[in-house]
């Protein structure tokens, strides 16, 4: 795995060994940041589900301000912070351990708010839905933000949401890519 795009670029990432964390290939990675819009207006990221750190850190690369990478396992933790060491990334990043749903309620009440939101967690739990329900009911995203959600393609996303909506999506192979902003009038 490598950095794909930005100051970061061609640079190495730690990755796990086994199946317990599925990053997101660096085919799928490019092709997703090559749907962002290329001036990168977003500051703020969270990587929900980090893994290795790579949708996060690519974020950064691209002109990011901030990243918070998400993880509730230990030896993924790690290899966040390995990488985001190994890319000079650590002063722009907080790494938090926590499951989802708690991240994302302690998120909401402190009043943050993300310009940019990746959802990868491990596939066939419903967890890219409960996410989403609970990034739609806490407004955690920012008014101009995007969601960006991996499915597998036996589980599409089906649920229709308060505030936000599905703009665009795209098939790489076994992945379902969503990408999701507010709806007109919503302001998180």
């Amino acid at each position: 795995m490598r950095v794909v795009g930005g100051s970061c670029k061609g640079r190495n990432l730690a990755s796990f060994k086994g199946v317990s964390i599925r990053p997101t290939s660096d085919k799928v990675r490019e092709a997703v940041f090559n749907i962002l819009p290329r001036d990168f207006p977003f500051e703020r990221v969270l990587d929900l589900f980090a893994g290795t750190g790579a949708l996060g850190i690519e974020a950064l690369s691209r002109g990011a301000s901030h990243a918070v990478f998400n993880e509730c396992d230990g030896a993924a933790l790690s290899v966040i912070k390995k990488n985001l060491e190994a890319c000079g990334l650590l002063d722009k990043s907080r790494v938090c351990r926590r499951q989802a749903a708690a991240a994302l309620g302690e998120f909401g009440r402190a009043g943050e708010r993300f310009d940019l939101i990746f959802i990868d967690p491990p596939y066939g739990k419903g967890l890219v839905e409960e996410a989403l329900r609970s990034i739609d009911r806490l407004g955690l995203l920012a008014p101009e933000g995007m969601i960006v959600a991996e499915t597998s393609r036996q589980a599409p996303l089906t649920e229709v949401f308060k505030t936000i909506e599905v703009i665009d999506e795209r098939k790489y192979g076994d992945t379902l890519v969503y990408f999701l902003e507010l709806k007109e009038g919503s302001d998180g």
